[in-house]
């Protein structure tokens, strides 16, 4: 990795729940030593991709990162895209409905949306989605990158007692997302949540992210779990038309097997 591309990655380890964080803690999240992180967050520092608060001292994002997520958004308008999309999927399977983005090796939580039906509901409080261990990062190990299946086996942490921990039972995983066009997670991240997430697709071609329900186990039935397949379908579909792309037509076939609804069946265009 190059110098340039250790101190980008720097900005990753900030998030939500730790908006500021100090030297040293900085250094033992990274596994780096003290001289090169000052010497990377001194560069990052100089051209406002970060800052520093000057009553605890510690680092945060700068300004730099703000103008650049405005542009981002306003050039490739992905949240807003989505929204709607998540209201209905929330509203029809009754949890919670979320979209993620595969950027680099790094799945990314973009957006979500809980239903109102339940009292008890998951909620989504990361930013980032295991591959191995998570619906969405199933979806992009099926579907993306090739490459994305030598990060998961270097990553295999244990989270539940689901988790795969082999690579033999993540590539079982791997081939059932394939051949059905869903990701499902079941109790592999959290102990008390099922997810099921479909692949979207962007302009590119190219894998953008997935669309995912997360659902809790205690209620989590054979019929609920064909009611969010099915409505996935239709959310993967249309925010693939937002985002300017196509369901690729093996994904569509898999669908079509493993659904038997009306959504299922949607002639290749």
């Amino acid at each position: 990795m190059s110098s340039t591309a250790k101190a980008l990655k720097l900005l990753s380890y900030f998030s939500a729940t730790r908006p500021e964080i100090g030297l040293s803690q900085l250094c033992r999240i990274a596994s780096r030593d003290k001289a090169t992180t000052y010497r990377h967050l001194q560069a990052l520092e100089t051209v406002g991709f970060i800052e520093q608060n000057p009553l605890t001292k510690h680092y945060r994002l700068g300004p730099a990162v703000l103008q650049l997520a405005q542009v981002r958004e306003a050039t490739v308008p992905r949240k807003e895209a989505a929204k709607a999309v998540l209201l209905a999927l929330a509203d029809a399977t009754g949890e919670t409905a979320h979209v993620t983005v595969l950027s680099g090796t790094t799945v990314y939580g973009l957006c979500e949306c809980e239903s109102p039906h339940h009292g008890a509901r998951a909620v989504i409080d990361i930013d980032t989605f295991p591959l191995h261990a998570t619906a969405s990062g199933l979806s992009s190990l099926a579907f993306g990158d090739p490459s994305l299946l030598d990060v998961a086996l270097e990553n295999l942490e244990s989270f539940t007692a689901h988790t795969p921990a082999k690579k033999s039972d993540l590539l079982a995983l791997i081939e059932n997302t394939r051949d059905t066009g869903f990701g499902c997670a079941e109790r592999s991240f959290e102990s008390e949540i099922q997810g099921i997430a479909a692949p979207i697709f962007d302009h590119t071609g190219h894998l953008a992210g997935a669309v995912a329900v997360a659902s809790v186990a205690s209620r989590h039935t054979a019929e609920l779990e064909s009611t969010i397949k099915s409505e996935l379908i239709i959310a993967a579909r249309e925010i693939t038309r937002n985002w300017g792309g196509t369901i690729p037509v093996q994904i569509e076939a898999a669908w079509a097997k493993s659904d038997t609804s009306p959504n299922a069946l949607e002639p290749t265009q």
